[in-house]
């Protein structure tokens, strides 16, 4: 389980689990490589930790087009919003970028709010981009990746 801040002071703030030590490994050794053998590399680190929510994210990023990568962020956004639940979210309160097990679900709400936009989702779009303001609100980052 992860820690939930129940501050008095203000919302209570999230902090995702870190993924497993092998899956971390991975990811950053397919994302290593030259571009033309990174997608395929990716999908399989994917295929094996399949809750590996910054995975779906970074799939996201190498979507042959909009449609591929906008499937890719929406799976890491549900396996998120799974995720934060787990870890005591209850719907409400901060996940912040700060902490970087939650830069992933960041990430895919990100990338989600910007396909959405490119494929006409324009309430979608809305909808992502006021929750990324909620769950952080000095979105976004200076050093978003």
């Amino acid at each position: 389980m992860s820690d939930v801040n129940l501050s008095s002071s203000g919302p209570p703030e999230t902090v995702l689990p870190p993924p497993p030590d092998d899956a971390a490994g991975e990811l950053d050794r397919a994302l290593s490589l030259p571009k033309e053998e990174r997608r395929a590399v990716l999908a399989a680190v994917v295929a094996r930790y399949p809750r590996y929510i910054d995975g779906w994210a970074q799939l996201g990023r190498l979507g042959r087009d909009d449609i591929e990568s906008y499937a890719y962020y929406r799976v890491g956004y549900h396996r998120g919003l799974d995720t934060l639940r787990a870890s005591g979210w209850r719907g409400s309160g901060y996940v912040r970028w700060e902490h970087p097990t939650n830069r992933g679900f960041l990430r895919a709400l990100e990338g989600l709010e910007q396909t959405a936009g490119r494929i006409r989702e324009t309430d979608e779009q809305e909808r992502c981009a006021l929750f990324l303001r909620q769950l952080d609100p000095s979105w976004p980052p200076t050093d978003f990746d």
